[in-house]
């Protein structure tokens, strides 16, 4: 019999940003690069905080991701990307320096993302799944 697969559920505090609006351009060794803005990287350092122990499992196969994100406003554009490199691992020189939800975004092949406003408590509420096996059809 199979292993049945859990769902993680978390919220994230704080107002998601937008990594494609708010990239700097920058130079680094002579030449141009985009870097995260330090509103993202901020988002980046206090999200990670917030991940629950007990949800950093390194899931490593594929992901079904629901996130429900909340805004203070309109303005800011949908845009999980930031959210999806919080829950990742990461790796420096191919060792593991902090896990993740899940080993790498690339395993998150069915995504529900969904805008809300909410001026008093922005958030970003996530649910993962692990609905199969990498590399396996």
């Amino acid at each position: 019999m199979g292993r049945v697969a859990a769902v993680i559920i978390f919220t994230i505090l704080g107002e998601p940003v937008s990594k494609a609006n708010s990239r700097q351009l920058v130079t680094i060794k002579g030449r141009p690069a985009f870097i995260k803005s330090k509103k993202a990287l901020a988002y980046e350092r206090d999200a990670v905080l917030q991940i629950p122990s007990t949800a950093k499992q390194m899931l490593q196969g594929k992901i079904k991701i629901t996130v429900r994100m909340f805004y203070a406003s309109e303005r800011p554009d949908l845009d999980e990307s930031i959210v999806l490199d919080v829950l990742q691992s990461r790796f420096k020189n191919g060792e593991l320096v902090r896990p993740g939800v899940y080993v790498n975004d690339r395993q998150v092949r069915e995504k529900h993302i969904y805008h809300g406003i909410d001026k008093r408590q922005p958030r970003a509420e996530i649910e993962i799944e692990e609905i199969g096996q990498l590399g396996l059809v």
